[in-house]
């Protein structure tokens, strides 16, 4: 019998820890430089469409309105401020404004405010409302050339449709394109006729995105209707309403077609130029008669200067107004 006294214990061999494959150093990097940079490869198409279309022609316009540059002959010279000082002096320039801004202030402040009302209307509990929000785009979606034939006639000198209903009830025959602001409110009501449904629309996005408790509690507060409305509803959606100002604005200032069509086709606007916009007259300028580039360069710049003034000055009124609500 053997004795085991004193012997020590077999010895365990540590086993060696897993090895854990360590991530590849390319494919780490190429996570992370996706990570960081692949946002901007997503919005560059955006970018570089913008250079293109948008800063490229613009800045060209600025370059090309410092030179006395004729399309037709083909002749460019170096006038520096001159486009710019003939500008300030011209007459007709300031009368394409003074209508542009007439029309615009027609046009604008009656179609926000109808859109307002009817995107209201179209935000309670009633019958037809589906048929009622179809119906109002439709304006909308129709050509605006066949909504120019359809107003020249109805506003017509002779066997116009409102000069007809105007004879009905004794009242003399109105001229509405050798009247200047009769001209302007016969525009006024083509461009309101397209627009109107569109704001109405983006109004009533806005006001279903306010909670319904508010309007709950001010009914068991005894409010009205229509205390509601200006209470609740244009306050909750002033943001909305100063947009609709800055994109009707934009538009109003660029308006060109609706008083062409008006006018069959004549750029000139009238015969003494009563419902021509700068849109029109920058046509005139650039593409008609010596067609002049540079002139018409300039007026197009000094259009752009003045959408943008007020452009800021909308968006200031919009961040006073966010500040203000969340105070």
């Amino acid at each position: 019998m053997s004795s085991t006294v004193g012997e020590a214990p077999p010895r365990r061999t540590a086993t060696p820890p897993r090895h854990r494959p360590e991530p590849r150093r390319s494919s780490y990097r190429l996570g992370r430089w996706d990570l960081k940079y692949s946002p901007y490869l997503y919005v560059a198409p955006f970018f570089v469409l913008f250079g293109i279309f948008g800063l490229f022609p613009l800045l060209y316009t600025v370059y090309v309105s410092l030179f006395d540059y004729e399309l037709l002959s083909g002749t460019r010279e170096y006038a520096g401020l001159e486009n710019y000082r003939e500008l300030l002096v011209d007459a007709q320039f300031w009368n394409a404004a003074y209508n542009t801004v007439g029309i615009f202030l027609l046009s604008t402040v009656p179609q926000l405010i109808v859109a307002l009302l009817l995107a209201n209307l179209m935000n309670r509990q009633m019958r037809g409302r589906t048929l009622l929000r179809m119906g109002i785009v439709v304006p909308n979606i129709t050509s605006v050339a066949a909504v120019g034939i359809i107003f020249a006639l109805i506003f017509a000198d002779r066997y116009g449709l409102v000069n007809w209903l105007l004879g009905s009830v004794g009242v003399d025959p109105v001229a509405w394109r050798d009247n200047r602001y009769a001209s302007w409110l016969a525009i006024a009501f083509m461009v309101d006729w397209r627009w109107t449904g569109y704001n109405a629309l983006i109004y009533l996005g806005a006001m279903q995105a306010i909670p319904k408790d508010l309007y709950e509690s001010a009914s068991l507060d005894g409010a009205s209707a229509w205390r509601q409305f200006w209470q609740i509803t244009v306050p909750l959606i002033r943001p909305t309403i100063v947009f609709t100002v800055i994109i009707s604005t934009i538009g109003g200032f660029q308006i060109f077609t609706e008083p062409l069509m008006y006018g069959h086709g004549m750029i000139r606007g009238g015969a003494e130029h009563e419902f021509q916009t700068l849109a029109m007259y920058i046509y005139e300028r650039t593409f008609t008669g010596n067609a002049e580039y540079g002139y018409g360069a300039a007026m197009s710049w000094l259009l752009f200067l003045m959408i943008v003034i007020f452009a800021l000055i909308n968006f200031a009124l919009v961040r006073r107004s966010v500040k203000g609500e969340k105070k």
